[in-house]
Parts: C-alpha cells; structure tokens; sequence
C-alpha cells in the first residue's frame, strides 16, 4: 500500500504533497522531526488529507499531478471535497 498525502505547516503557511510506503503516522513523525529539508524544524505539519493507492507508480503519478498542479486554490479544493 502506498499513500499520497497533504500536510500543512501554520508557522509556514504551507502545503506539502509527498508518498510514502510507511504507516502515515510514522511518516509526519519524521516531517515533524529536527532534520535538513524543506519540512525539518518546523514541527507542526499537520495531514489535511491522503489517497491509498495499490502501487507505487500510480502514488508517484497522483504526487506528481498535484504538484504540478502548483495552485494553492486547487489543493484547497481538494482537501475540503474529501
């Protein structure tokens, strides 16, 4: 199982799209961790939302659609439509 996810940083202001073949939990455990990269020292990210997918190409593919969407508006959309 492999899921796309959504985290949003309030001292940021910010929208992070990734995947990970990790439990969920596990994963923003380590976003919220003191490391090098955009979500390390930060320690708020919260998940605003997730898609399950049975592979990994099909999770990289929807990442990638919603990063390339590069549209705050558009995320936002989909967050409140879940």
């Amino acid at each position: 199982m492999f899921t796309v996810y959504i985290l949003f940083s309030v001292t940021k202001n910010k929208y992070y799209v990734g995947y990970t073949s990790d439990s969920l939990e596990e994963r923003i455990r380590k976003h919220n961790t003191n490391h090098k990269g955009f979500t390390g020292g930060i320690g708020d990210w919260q998940l605003k939302y997730f898609e399950n997918f049975i592979t990994k190409s099909e999770a990289l593919n929807r990442e990638k659609q919603i990063k390339n969407w590069k549209s705050r508006k558009l995320i936002e959309k989909l967050i409140q439509g879940a």
